[in-house]
């Protein structure tokens, strides 16, 4: 079975990344009205090292967004000029830049609306600087590439690899996916997550729980559906026929099970990519 360390190698390939110079590695944008808000986020960044934007109204957070290449960004549901959703939907519409939402109503609604949309996390205010942090970092090492301790080395980390099963190929250092005829599959972050989570545990059956535990996070409850229109999402992605998937199994009651045995992991170098 493949295991992985995300941990380490966020932290091998930033370590690498950093060595290129001195401009700020990582950069995100802080989208909220209120002032306060957007200044307890951007100290709170900028002292872990980020290069922070800002936003306080829909049109200007699409501005920037669209013009800038982010690391993650933070997202006020309830804007006064402005929605949240539709921030999220228009982002998503065109990057897999991770995306947190945060809004002062613990709505369960919003929650499983903002995932839908592609959200990969969800924090309600107020939040204390460490659990924000926790949650970046959190989301930083779910967009960035998994490695396998035992089969790729730290210096790989600049070089990459990829993983291959049933006629698919997973960049794993761009999280991309390349399909069958040789077409980009377009992964969001939260694609990529859950396809890595079934990679790591294949012929496992994994219930909605930890399912959501481990791609968000978060605490699943019974009238959660979020788990199943991602895995319905990326169904049409990897499958051959997603109306009768043979990669992403549903096992009734529990959760689902990832069928195929092992995927192989092979070095950029050895790949024939006419993308």
């Amino acid at each position: 079975m493949l295991k992985v360390n995300a941990t380490v190698y966020l932290r091998e390939f930033l370590i690498v990344c950093h060595l290129g110079g001195g401009v700020p590695l990582l950069k995100a944008l802080v989208i909220d009205d209120e002032v306060s808000v957007r200044s307890l986020l951007r100290n709170c960044l900028e002292t872990d090292g980020f290069s922070v934007l800002e936003a306080a109204t829909e049109n200007e957070a699409l501005d920037i967004a669209a013009r800038t290449d982010l690391s993650v960004i933070t997202l006020d549901l309830y804007l006064a000029e402005g929605d949240g959703l539709s921030i999220a939907r228009r982002i998503r519409g065109r990057s897999n830049v991770p995306i947190i939402m945060v809004t002062g109503r613990d709505d369960p609604i919003d929650r499983v609306v903002g995932l839908e949309l592609g959200a990969d996390d969800y924090i309600t205010k107020p939040f204390h600087v460490r659990e924000f942090l926790a949650r970046v970092h959190s989301v930083l090492r779910r967009s960035l590439p998994s490695q396998p301790q035992s089969e790729l080395s730290t210096g790989d980390a600049a070089n990459g690899g990829a993983m291959q099963f049933d006629g698919l190929t997973l960049l794993l250092d761009q999280f991309e996916l390349i399909g069958r005829q040789g077409e980009r599959c377009g992964l969001t972050t939260a694609d990529f997550t859950l396809l890595m989570v079934f990679l790591e545990n294949p012929k496992q059956v994994l219930s909605r729980e930890q399912l959501l535990k481990k791609v968000a996070g978060l605490e699943w409850e019974p009238t959660d559906r979020s788990i199943d229109n991602r895995v319905a999402r990326l169904r049409k992605k990897i499958e051959r026929d997603p109306d009768h998937p043979q990669l992403i199994k549903t096992v009734r009651g529990i959760g689902y099970l990832f069928a195929w045995a092992t995927a192989s992991l092979v070095n950029m170098s050895d790949l024939d990519l006419n993308t």
